[in-house]
Order: structure tokens, then C-alpha cells, then sequence
């Protein structure tokens, strides 16, 4: 079984050479890693092609580059993968595991950063994953690629609508051990204001907002 992690990518020079670093090991094994990019203007492409197996380039949005990087893959199973995400050690056989039970699955997620409430913050994300079977991309998402459906054309919030379409075929894997996940994002706005603003976000989008607006939201004040 080959593993075919994918990184969408939108202007991440600083961080990339590292992520990519870190997958190493997945592509000495056999698994293949895609990057992904969405338009970078800062050099990420350049970068990231002596780390990959394939360098794919997509209309900017995370929805439209990860289904094209699913589309270019070669593996039996896809492992999508934010570009400040470090999947922890044994993850392509811990994912090829949980999916020979399960169509779909993610792992636990850990927040990096100096403000303790990041880890609060993580332990009810998960928490809150494992009650909904709702998994968010900062969780690495893994899906079998025979069941794979594409992740909805939207601007924000495609990891809900992906988890509530994959829940028909089953439930996800909730992998217990963790990817680490930056949280310069909850630390650069503040921890407590960019929690608040997401429950709002997701509350919304439950309710029915249109996703373009909810983006325009998210980047505009988180």
C-alpha cells in the first residue's frame, strides 16, 4: 500500500524547506509527497521541488488544490497535509492501518506555541471531533483513494463538508497520536478572540451562510 500526502501550498517560504524535510522518510519508504501550490509569489515552488515527488500547480484555494493534488496522486490512500503540520513518526503505517477498518480517519492534533491555552484549545478539538466525526485539516485528513468524493468547491469550511459527506461511508479513525500544528496564527490575533471567532464561523456555517462570506470573515479578522 502507498501513501500519497499532499501539501497545499500559498506563499510558504519560510516553513516549507522543513515540512517537506520532515517527510523525508515517507518518500524513502516508497510513499510519494505533492506539493500542491495555489500561486505563490515568494519563492515556495522553487523551494519545495527538491523535496517532492510531484509539484502540481492549481487555481488558488485549499478545496481546489488539494483535489488536485488527489487527482495527480499515484497511492492507494491520500493524506492531506497543511504546510505548518509535522505528522508524527510511523504515520503512513498508522494511517494504512486505520484504514484497512475505515474509509476515512485523521489524527489528534497538537498546537505548537508558548500560550498554554493552546493546549487546552487542542484537547477540545479532538475531543469535539471524536463526539461529531467532524475532523478539520490542522487534524491531516486520510482518506482510501476508491472512496474519495473530492472536497467541496467552497471557500471555507470544506473540512466539515468533506467530513459530513465521508460520514455516510463510516465514521472516521481518530488516531490518537498527534500532528503538531502551528498556532502562530491563534497567537498572532490571540488565542481566546480567534477561538471565539471560529465557533462563530462554524455555528454559521451550520446555520447556512455562504461560505465566501464566512472566508471574508476568517481572514479578514482572525
Amino acid at each position: 500500500m502507498r501513501l500519497s500526502v499532499i501539501v497545499p501550498v500559498l506563499d510558504e517560504a519560510a516553513g516549507i524547506v522543513a515540512v517537506l524535510g520532515a517527510l523525508a522518510p515517507l518518500r524513502a519508504q516508497g510513499h510519494q509527497v505533492i506539493v500542491v501550490d495555489g500561486g505563490s509569489e515568494d519563492g515556495s515552488r522553487e523551494l519545495a521541488r527538491p523535496f517532492v515527488d510531484l509539484l502540481v500547480e492549481a487555481p488558488r484555494g485549499r478545496a481546489r488544490q488539494m483535489n488536485a493534488g488527489a487527482a495527480a496522486a499515484s497511492g492507494h490512500a491520500l493524506l492531506f497535509l497543511h504546510a505548518d503540520t509535522r505528522l508524527p513518526p510511523q504515520a503512513a503505517t498508522l494511517v494504512l492501518a486505520a484504514l484497512a477498518q475505515h474509509a476515512w480517519g485523521r489524527f489528534d492534533v497538537m498546537l505548537a506555541g508558548a500560550s498554554p491555552l493552546l493546549t487546552v484549545i487542542a484537547f477540545f478539538m479532538n475531543l469535539r471531533s471524536r463526539l461529531t466525526g467532524i475532523a478539520t485539516g490542522d487534524q491531516a485528513i486520510f482518506v482510501r483513494r476508491e472512496v474519495f468524493p473530492g472536497f467541496p468547491d467552497i471557500a471555507l469550511m470544506e473540512d466539515v463538508a468533506f467530513s459530513i459527506i465521508m460520514k455516510r461511508h463510516s465514521r472516521p479513525a481518530c488516531l490518537r497520536s498527534k500532528v503538531v500544528s502551528s498556532g502562530r496564527r491563534w497567537q498572532q490575533h490571540g488565542v481566546l478572540r480567534t477561538m471565539f471567532l471560529m465557533w462563530r464561523l462554524r455555528l454559521a456555517y451550520f446555520l447556512g451562510a455562504a461560505p465566501d462570506e464566512l472566508a471574508r470573515r476568517y481572514g479578514n479578522k482572525a
